[in-house]
């Protein structure tokens, strides 16, 4: 099983690099395929929004939320590696475990972290996580500009410090997300480059990992924003 995970704070580009690098691995003959590993928080925004409540904490509180979240994602992640066994493609994770314990730090449930850890604990390490890094003002710009859901600039100050602060973060391969999305590509192919050499015993690749292809918006439709 060979897993690829990116992980990173609302904003920082997670879904746009994880479909290009999708994609980008079964062009280049590596079999790819994206799983959206969510936690539900904008689901449940938005029902908190319908029924009159500001967030999803203030709808099933602190607990409640992060009870829910650490459980979907359980059950995203797990679907996408039981997906990864039986079809022997590489699996590209748009957000792991690493993101849960981030987020139980960010919202102030450290007590719940050592739990949800019993929980993930049956998942196995992937083989690369790329940390998205970008400064939180950048990144509650971009939530803004796509305007399909919105986080406060404390929270994500507050789950960027919570990223840099876990145990596991020496094992991750940070990226300055904050570049253009095609520069932020590029590092992240010539990285899984090595590794992929290094997973297939040293032998030649047919082909590399090729660029992404530039999205052309057609006239008068804005195209899509570069955020995570």
């Amino acid at each position: 099983m060979r897993a690829v995970a990116l992980i990173g704070i609302d904003g920082s580009g997670k879904t746009t690099q994880a479909h290009q690098l999708a994609d980008a691995l079964t062009a280049a003959g590596h079999p790819a395929t994206y799983h959206r590993n969510a936690g539900g928080r904008r689901w449940l925004g938005r029902l908190a929004h319908r029924l009159g409540r500001p967030d999803a904490q203030r709808l099933v509180g602190r607990t409640g939320m992060l009870a829910v979240e650490s459980a979907l994602r359980w059950l995203a992640i797990a679907a996408a590696l039981l997906a990864c066994l039986t079809t022997g493609r590489i699996a590209v994770m748009d957000r792991y475990s690493a993101c849960q314990y981030a987020s139980i730090r960010a919202h102030g449930g450290q007590r719940w972290e050592r739990l949800a850890r019993l929980g993930y604990r049956i998942f196995p390490r992937p083989q690369v996580t790329f940390l998205l890094a970008v400064d939180p003002a950048e990144a509650y710009r971009r939530i803004e500009q796509r305007g399909t859901d919105h986080e406060s600039m404390r929270y994500l100050t507050a789950a960027d410090a919570a990223y840099r602060a876990l145990p596991e973060y020496p094992t991750f391969v940070v990226v300055d997300a904050g570049r253009p999305p095609e520069e932020v590509s590029r590092q992240i192919r010539s990285h899984l480059m090595g590794w992929l050499a290094a997973a297939d015993g040293g032998r030649p690749r047919a082909a590399a990992i090729p660029a992404p292809q530039a999205v052309v918006a057609a006239p008068g439709v804005e195209p899509v924003a570069a955020g995570g």
